[in-house]
């Protein structure tokens, strides 16, 4: 006669005696032999599971990894992708891309405005320090690759809006350094985006430009430096790349884990938390070794990768924030809850805000994220009308702004493409309008009155921004100088609402 199978001998074991030590244990610290889930069937036998439960398992967690490293590393994908249109322009260090006649939608970048001269150029800091000289009168900025804050340039900078030499030093430099002359920050990364944004004189960028191309300048570092006073250093590449179609946006597909893996390779771990490399490591990205996903891997990177972005744009369109929207019952909403350009409350990470902000933008200071009356910009973005419904670009809208506006320097709205967050391609070259726009009307009491459609509403053209049917689009209204009747919420702009 055939043994039983050792299973079943445990089993019966188990049934017939109680062991001289056992004790009562609570279920909660057990796992059932069956159990369903969201994943299916997970199968054990006493707590240990079976080989196809593994497999679910595993295969599941890789996802989840993936999922949170593309809603948790895309600040360095970003970065990956601004460089990488940059440099189609000419090298690092020596090319800065300028908007003379402004930036216009066939530029593919993260919600940029349509009023600013925008400079932008990459700082390589790995063949050492790097000196950067600014132009006054612009708000600037330089991120690390990890789109960690570096500095200020400019208005709200060190050099309080005069120009000024600054001077930046690589990891882990330790060499000589000048006594004086320099604004000195040493980045966490090599690789560093600087971002200028000059203002229009009544309209005409000219001044601005030429303030930008006599002096900024870019060039290498040398305590025995040739470039002293009254001799200027190298000339730059200018490049005006206004008109120009090229994209600075990151993929959200399987090169989005490319890129991200070109940043951990390039620069040194304590760049970023440990928590960070440690979720990039699990999924196989890891700083001196080969990301090379298996069949299997990248199977489920694929698939991260599309739920990462269907998930960053859940968590920014319909932000479940409350403490997002400036207002209740209303669409008008920030990811800088709290205040916070490090997305911080009380100590802790806030995690879906800085998805929303790096999903939706670029370009990271405490100037963005300021409630001091007159100082820097405020941002409101609105995703859905009055109703909460998304906007259609088929159909017409209205937004009223009260008189009074509360902005010192001026006031815009820029309308945005819901798939790139670029500007939204219609028969507009800048689909926007603002204070510095000619011909906007204001009404008798100074509120104004703006227009959203596909066509032009009879005697309101002025006041009208395109849209285009069969496009989703949102807005960003921003307040450069803000006053404090919108920190106090004395005023506040109407809602977007649907002209039947």
């Amino acid at each position: 006669m055939a043994s039983p199978p050792l299973s079943a001998e445990i089993a019966q074991t188990t049934t017939r005696a109680r062991a001289t030590m056992a004790t009562e244990i609570p279920e909660a610290i057990m796992i059932p032999d069956r159990l369903e889930t969201r994943l299916g069937t997970l199968t054990f036998f006493d707590g240990f599971p079976d080989e196809a439960t593994v497999d679910k398992l595993y295969d599941n967690l890789d996802f989840q990894r993936g999922v949170q490293a593309v809603l948790t590393a895309m600040p360095a994908a970003s970065q990956a992708a601004q460089r990488k249109g940059l440099r189609g322009f000419g090298p690092d260090n020596q090319t800065v891309a300028i908007f003379e006649s402004l930036m216009d939608s066939r530029s593919l970048f993260l919600t940029p405005n349509t009023e600013s001269i925008y400079a932008l150029a990459w700082l390589d800091l790995k063949d050492g320090p790097v000196v950067m000289e600014s132009p006054p009168n612009v708000l600037g900025l330089v991120d690390d690759f990890w789109f960690h804050y570096v500095t200020d340039i400019g208005n709200a900078g060190p050099d309080e809006g005069k120009g000024g030499r600054f001077l930046f030093l690589p990891p882990g430099y330790d060499g000589p350094l000048p006594r004086a002359g320099y604004h000195v920050y040493q980045p966490r990364t090599f690789g560093n985006i600087v971002g200028l944004r000059g203002f229009q004189v009544k309209g005409d960028t000219a001044p601005a430009v030429d303030s930008i191309k006599r002096r900024l300048r870019i060039y290498p570092y040398s305590p025995s430096s040739p470039y002293g006073e009254g001799v200027r250093p190298p000339a730059m590449n200018f490049v005006d790349v206004s008109g120009r179609a090229f994209c600075t946006i990151p993929a959200m597909d399987f090169s989005f884990f490319e890129a991200v893996n070109q940043v951990v390779q390039e620069e040194p771990n304590e760049a970023i938390d440990p928590e960070t490399l440690g979720l990039l490591a699990s999924i196989g990205i890891e700083k001196g070794k080969r990301f090379a996903p298996d069949a299997r891997m990248r199977r489920i990177l694929v698939e991260a990768a599309a739920v990462g972005n269907a998930t960053a744009r859940a968590n920014a369109y319909r932000t479940r924030l409350k403490e997002a929207y400036f207002y209740p019952n209303s669409a008008w909403c920030t990811p800088f809850v709290g205040g916070s350009y490090e997305f911080l409350d009380n100590g802790v990470r806030l995690l879906d805000a800085r998805s929303f902000m790096f999903f939706y933008a670029t370009g990271i200071t405490p100037a963005m994220a300021w409630r001091v009356a007159g100082a820097g910009a405020a941002y409101a973005a609105a995703f859905v009308d009055a109703s909460g419904r998304p906007f259609d670009g088929g159909k017409r809208y209205r937004l009223h702004l009260p008189r009074n506006i509360p902005a010192r320097r001026f006031w815009s709205l820029v309308l945005y493409d819901n798939q790139t967050r670029s500007m939204l391609q219609t028969d507009q070259p800048h689909p926007s309008i603002s204070s510095e726009k000619r011909g906007v009307v204001s009404n008798l009491d100074g509120s104004v009155d703006v227009h959203f459609g596909p066509k032009s509403p009879t005697g309101d053209e002025c006041n009208w921004v395109q849209t285009w049917p069969g496009k989703g689009w949102n807005v960003l209204l921003r307040l450069y100088g803000p006053q404090q009747p919108f920190f106090d919420k004395s005023w506040r702009p109407g809602e977007i609402e649907l002209v039947r």
